[in-house]
C-alpha cells in the first residue's frame, strides 16, 4: 500500500481537529491569563456637577463664594472658571480658592489632618482686586465619583502661615495616608479682602525626597502620587496670609493596591503680554483610566523638575482649573464623559517672558 495516499477516516480527522482547536482555546486563555499588562474592567465613573456662573465680585477687594454639590457620588475633586471682562479690568478677578466642604459654605480652616470623610461638595471662591468689571463671574465644578472598590473617601488638610513677603512662593503640601491612594485636591487662600492674595498654583506630588517633599509637582506619566501642594502669592507683605491645601484619598480599610492614578502634565510658555490670559489642557489617554480630578498653576515654569517658582510678574494669577473638552472648553452640567482639564491663567497689567502654565489631569482605574 502507498503510504503517501493513506486517507484517515472522516470521523477520525474531525475528532482529532476538535481536539487541537479545544487545546489552542486553552493554550490561548492560559496565555491571556498570564500576559503582562492585561486590561480589566474599571469601574470608576465620575459625573461633573456645576450650577452654572455666580457674578461678582462686585466690589474692590472682596469675594464670592459658591459651590456645586453632588447628588450621587462623592468629590474626587473639582474646579473653579471664572468670567474677566476684557481691558484692563480683566486684571481684578482672580482665584481665592478651589476646595472641598462638608456643606458647600464651611472651609476646612482648623486643626490640620484628616478634617472630612465622604465629602460631597465643591466650594469655588473668586476674589478682587483694586479693579472690578461687571462681567466677573465664577463657576465652580463637583468631579462626582463612583467606584465598586472606592465607596468611601477622606479630606486632608494642612496650613501654613505664608506667604507673608511680596512676590515669595507659600507652599504647603498635604499628604494621604499610608495604605490610600490621592484622587484629587485643592487650594484656599485667606484673607479674601486683601485684592493682592491669590492661589496660584494645586497640583499633585509626591511626599518624597526626589519632589522636595511637595516643592516639585508629579510629571507626566506619574502614579500614584500621594500628596496635593497649595502655593499662594501675593504682591505686597502681609503677616497675617494663610495658604491651605486640601488632598482628597480613598476612604482609610479599602485595599487599593490594584488602583492606578496616572498623571497627565503639559506646561505653556505664558501669557506674556499684560492683561491678557491663556488657556492650557490636557487630556487622560488610552489606557490612562477615567478622568477624577485635576490641578493647575501660573508658575516660572519647570516644575516638576525644579521647586515650584513663582511666575514672571507679581500679577500673575488663576482664572480657572476646570474639566474640559480637549479644546478647552468647559464641560457642562451632569457631563460622564470629561477626559480633559484645562488650567486659565492670567497676566496682570505687566507682561512678562518667563510666565508659564501648568495643567494636570488625574486618570484613575480601580482594576474592578
Amino acid at each position: 500500500m502507498d503510504l503517501r495516499t493513506t486517507t484517515r477516516p472522516a470521523a477520525d480527522v474531525e475528532s482529532r481537529r476538535r481536539f487541537t482547536t479545544g487545546k489552542a482555546l486553552v493554550i490561548g486563555a492560559l496565555l491571556v491569563l498570564a500576559a503582562p499588562g492585561t486590561a480589566y474592567a474599571n469601574s470608576v465613573s465620575v459625573t461633573v456637577q456645576t450650577p452654572g456662573a455666580t457674578l461678582g465680585p462686585t466690589a474692590i477687594d472682596s469675594s464670592v463664594s459658591t459651590n456645586a454639590h453632588c447628588t450621587s457620588g462623592l468629590v474626587s475633586g473639582g474646579g473653579i472658571d471664572q468670567a474677566t471682562g476684557t481691558g484692563t479690568g480683566s486684571n481684578g478677578n482672580h482665584v481665592l480658592g478651589t476646595e472641598p466642604s462638608s456643606d458647600g459654605t464651611t472651609e476646612f480652616t482648623g486643626t490640620t489632618g484628616v478634617v472630612g470623610t465622604d465629602v460631597a461638595y465643591w466650594i469655588a471662591k473668586g476674589g478682587s482686586g483694586g479693579q472690578i468689571n461687571s462681567s466677573f463671574s465664577t463657576t465652580p465644578y463637583a468631579m462626582c465619583l463612583t467606584s465598586s472598590l472606592i465607596n468611601h473617601t477622606q479630606v486632608v488638610m494642612n496650613k501654613a502661615n505664608t506667604p507673608t513677603t511680596a512676590t515669595t512662593v507659600g507652599l504647603v503640601t498635604a499628604s494621604c495616608p499610608s495604605g490610600t491612594v490621592l484622587l484629587g485636591g485643592g487650594a484656599l487662600v485667606s484673607p479674601s479682602n486683601t485684592g493682592n492674595l491669590k492661589a496660584i498654583a494645586s497640583f499633585p506630588t509626591f511626599n518624597d525626597a526626589a519632589h522636595d517633599f511637595g516643592k516639585k509637582a508629579a510629571a507626566d506619566g506619574s502614579t500614584n502620587p500621594d500628596s496635593w501642594s497649595a502655593v499662594g502669592w501675593d504682591n505686597s507683605t502681609n503677616a497675617s496670609n494663610e495658604t491651605y491645601a486640601y488632598a482628597i484619598c480613598s476612604g482609610s480599610g479599602i485595599n487599593v493596591s490594584g488602583v492606578t492614578v496616572k498623571v497627565r502634565f503639559s506646561e505653556a510658555a505664558g501669557p506674556n503680554t499684560g492683561s491678557t490670559g491663556q488657556n492650557t489642557t490636557v487630556s487622560c489617554g488610552t489606557g490612562d483610566g477615567n478622568l477624577v480630578s485635576g490641578g493647575a498653576a501660573v508658575s516660572g515654569g519647570s516644575v516638576t523638575t525644579t521647586d515650584f517658582t513663582g511666575p514672571g510678574s507679581a500679577g500673575d494669577h488663576l482664572n480657572g482649573s476646570f474639566p474640559s473638552d480637549a479644546s478647552g472648553n468647559p464641560v457642562g452640567n451632569g457631563t460622564t464623559t470629561a477626559a480633559s482639564w484645562t488650567a486659565f491663567t492670567h497676566t496682570g497689567g505687566m507682561g512678562s517672558t518667563t510666565t508659564h502654565s501648568d495643567v494636570w489631569a488625574l486618570c484613575a482605574n480601580d482594576g474592578i
